[in-house]
C-alpha cells in the first residue's frame, strides 16, 4: 500500500473514528465509577482492564496502520464479554451498576464490524456479544424493553460501522485508481513531448548535417563536419540506448540527456552511457544534471580536452543513481579549489541541497572523475 493512499486515508479515519467512540464509552464508564463505585475495587479493576485493552487495541492500529485480527478479537472478548459477568460477580447486581460496563459493547461490536475482514467473522462477533449481554442483563431483572434497546445498540453499531467502512474504503480506492490513471496521462504525456524533442533535434542536427553532405553543400572529409558527425553519432547511439531506460524512468532520462546534450551543443564530444535508471524525484533528477551540466562545463573549461565519458548507472535496485564524468585531461590538486566557486557551489552544494553527495578524485596530469550519487 502506498503511502498517503487513499485507502491508507480510509483505514486511518476508521481508526480515529473507532477509537473516539471507545473513548465516549470509556468516559461514561469513569463518571459511573467515580459516582456510584468509589469504593469498589472491582469496578477500578474492571475499568483498568477495559483501558489496557483499549490502549492496546487502538496503539497497535497506529503503528501498524490498522487494527489486524488478534488485538479486536481480545477486545471483542475480554471488554465485550468477560467484563459484564466479572462486575455481576464482583457484588454488582443492578442494571443500572452494570450498565456501563454493558454500554462498551457497542464499540466493541463496531470495532469488530471493521477490523474482521469476513462477514461471517462480523457476525460470530456480533451474535457473541449479543448474547453475552442479553444474559448478563437478565439476572439483574432488566426490563424486556432495556435488553432490546441495548441489544439494538449493538447491531446497529456494527451495521454503521460496516457500512461507513465500506463506503469509505470504496472511495479509497476509487481514488488511488484516478491518481494512478492520471500519473500515467502525465508520463505519458512525457513521454511523447520528450519525444517530440528528439524528432526536432534530429531535424535540426543529424538530418541538416545528411542533407547538406547529400547537397554538397558541405565537405565530408572536412575535419568540422567529421566533428560534427561524430558528436550526431554518438547522441543517436545514445537514443537508441536511452529509449528503454525511459520506459522506466521518463523525468531521470531526459534530465540527463539535456545535461549530455547542453555540453555537445558546446562543442564537447561526450560519450554516454545509461543503465537501469529509477524515476527520481523531479528537485533531484534536476539537481543530478544540474551538477552533470557543470562537471562537464568543468571540462570544456579546464581539462585541455574536448572529450568526456558520461556513465549514469541505477543501483541498490532502484534506490539510488551514480553519474560518473571522466575525463583524461590535465587535472588539477582539488584541495586548491577557490571556495565558492565552481566545483565546490555549482557541484558539492547543489547535491547536499538535494540530498545528494559527490567526490572528486582528480591529480595534476592524470585528468578527472567526479562521482555523484543520490541519495547520499
Amino acid at each position: 500500500m502506498r503511502v498517503g493512499s487513499g485507502l491508507q486515508r480510509a483505514q486511518t479515519f476508521m481508526v480515529l473514528a473507532t477509537g473516539l467512540y471507545r473513548a465516549s464509552h470509556l468516559a461514561v464508564g469513569v463518571l459511573a465509577v467515580v459516582q456510584h463505585h468509589r469504593e469498589s475495587p472491582v469496578a477500578w479493576l474492571a475499568l483498568a482492564v477495559a483501558l489496557a485493552v483499549s490502549v492496546l487495541v487502538f496503539a497497535t492500529a497506529r503503528s501498524r496502520g490498522w487494527f489486524g485480527t488478534w488485538p479486536p478479537l481480545a477486545d471483542v472478548v475480554v471488554v465485550g464479554c468477560v467484563l459484564p459477568f466479572a462486575v455481576y460477580a464482583g457484588g454488582m447486581h443492578r442494571t443500572e451498576d452494570i450498565a456501563w460496563v454493558m454500554l462498551l459493547g457497542g464499540s466493541a461490536s463496531a470495532m469488530a464490524a471493521v477490523a474482521f475482514a469476513r462477514p461471517a467473522a462480523v457476525a460470530g462477533a456480533v451474535g457473541a456479544l449479543a448474547v453475552t449481554h442479553a444474559a448478563g442483563y437478565w439476572p439483574t431483572g432488566a426490563d424486556i424493553a432495556v435488553i432490546a434497546a441495548h441489544l439494538n445498540a449493538i447491531l446497529s453499531s456494527a451495521v454503521l460501522a460496516r457500512v461507513f467502512w465500506w463506503y469509505l474504503r470504496r472511495q479509497g480506492r476509487a481514488l488511488d485508481e484516478a491518481t494512478a490513471q492520471a500519473v500515467a496521462a502525465e508520463a505519458g504525456r512525457a513521454r511523447y513531448a520528450e519525444r517530440i524533442a528528439h524528432h526536432r533535434a534530429l531535424h535540426d542536427t543529424v538530418l541538416a548535417t545528411l542533407t547538406a553532405i547529400a547537397r554538397g553543400h558541405a565537405d565530408a572529409d572536412a575535419p568540422p563536419v567529421r566533428e560534427r558527425c561524430a558528436r550526431e553519432a554518438a547522441y543517436l547511439r545514445r537514443l537508441i540506448q536511452q529509449h528503454a531506460e525511459e520506459e522506466r524512468a521518463p523525468g531521470t532520462a531526459a534530465a540527463m540527456e539535456r545535461a549530455v546534450r547542453s555540453s555537445e551543443n558546446l562543442g564537447l564530444r561526450v560519450s554516454a552511457q545509461y543503465d537501469n535508471l529509477p524515476e527520481m524525484p523531479a528537485h533531484a533528477a534536476e539537481a543530478l544534471a544540474d551538477a552533470t551540466t557543470e562537471a562537464l562545463n568543468n571540462v570544456l573549461r579546464h581539462a585541455g580536452t574536448g572529450h568526456a565519458h558520461v556513465t549514469v548507472v541505477g543501483e541498490g535496485g532502484g534506490e539510488a543513481v551514480v553519474v560518473t564524468v571522466v575525463d583524461q585531461g590535465v587535472g588539477f590538486e582539488p584541495a586548491t579549489v577557490v571556495k565558492g566557486l565552481g566545483l565546490r557551489s555549482s557541484v558539492h552544494l547543489r547535491m547536499s541541497e538535494a540530498g545528494g553527495a559527490a567526490v572528486v578524485d582528480s591529480a595534476p596530469g592524470e585528468g578527472t572523475r567526479i562521482e555523484l550519487r543520490w541519495p547520499a
